[in-house]
């Protein structure tokens, strides 16, 4: 007895548990489909209810709410919804325009940050080339004016600024122009010693050991003797460099010539030493070149040249014999 009547009890609880589900699901249904009535009408937000539900009495979502209460209040919670959702809508439109406006700004920022740097740019290129035409037209004021290479630039300044052209170069500051100065000096004197070593070279007579006193004689009246220098001191001393040079020159030739001489070996130091005709033999070979002649003038310098080249042969003795891989290769062909 008592198990039916529990199961009773179980049966009409969970009736009724059903009732008060399908109770509350058509009571969410009805108000789903009255907000679905309300959202018809394009309500505006300060329309009254009393003039609204006038349009709606016929529409069974209207009669599908129990009372005109309820009908008002889902009304009410239907318009607060609304104006959340305006409000949501305003806010979220705020914050777009207000991002549209910081990328906007951000944007403008980098469009004058380029442009100002495209204006300095444009700024330095424009200095640059005024700075390079004025360096153009001090150049040319000096090639005018400045043609002496023992010029000083303390004379030289005020007489140049004495031309309407130095205005031209009112850009350059004063220890531009004078490094400007000195480059061109210092390019005049190498013109003039390259026109020195030019007639140098193009007279015959001199020799390794010809003296200032026998050239000076000959290549005083040439105009690139005179315009070199007025000084007889200074001509002096860049010709015995130039003969300084030439000689240093003629020993490296010679010795280059020596090592391309095959008929020295390492044995020629004990064939000179069993007989002096060997020796005689050699310079007889290297006379046909003129790397042996141009030391003629020095004969005794010129044979302690030949004699350290075979005693250094002599020193290294023979030279290594060919690499086994060398017939290896010839074989394989």
């Amino acid at each position: 007895m008592k198990d039916r009547e529990a199961i009773f009890v179980e049966f009409i609880t969970a009736l009724r548990k059903r009732e008060k589900e399908d109770s509350k699901s058509r009571g969410e249904k009805v108000k789903l489909d009255f907000f679905d009535l309300l959202s018809e009408q394009h309500i505006e937000g300060g329309q009254r209810w009393s003039k609204l539900k006038e349009r709606l009495e016929t529409d069974p979502r209207y009669k599908g709410v129990e009372s005109s209460a309820l009908r008002e209040e889902l009304f009410k919670q239907y318009m607060d919804k609304q104006a959340k959702c305006v409000d949501v809508d305003k806010e979220r439109e705020l914050e777009r325009q207000a991002r549209i406006e910081v990328s906007l700004r951000e944007r403008e920022r980098e469009v004058q940050k380029a442009r100002s740097e495209q204006t300095k740019e444009i700024d330095r290129e424009r200095e640059q080339h005024k700075r390079e035409e004025a360096i153009q037209h001090f150049k040319a004021l000096m090639s005018d004016m400045v043609r002496s290479s023992d010029a000083a630039w303390s004379d030289t300044r005020r007489n140049l600024r004495k031309d309407h052209r130095w205005e031209s170069a009112s850009l350059l500051e004063r220890e531009e122009k004078e490094k400007l100065f000195n480059e061109h000096v210092e390019a005049l004197a190498k013109k003039k010693k390259e026109h020195f070593r030019q007639l140098l070279d193009e007279t015959s007579m001199i020799t390794l050991t010809t003296t200032w006193k026998e050239v000076k004689k000959i290549i005083k009246e040439d105009p690139r003797c005179i315009k070199f220098s007025s000084s007889d001191r200074k001509r002096q001393r860049e010709f015995e460099d130039y003969i300084k040079d030439k000689y240093i020159t003629a020993k490296a030739d010679f010795r280059t010539l020596l090592k391309e001489t095959k008929f020295i070996t390492y044995r020629s130091r004990k064939l000179i030493q069993e007989s002096e005709q060997h020796l005689k033999d050699v310079e007889k070979v290297l006379q046909n070149d003129k790397r042996y002649l141009v030391l003629e003038c020095v004969p005794e310098e010129r044979r302690k040249l030949v004699m350290f080249y075979i005693e250094d042969l002599d020193r290294r003795g023979p030279p290594p014999p060919p690499t086994a891989s060398e017939p290896t290769r010839r074989s394989t062909k």
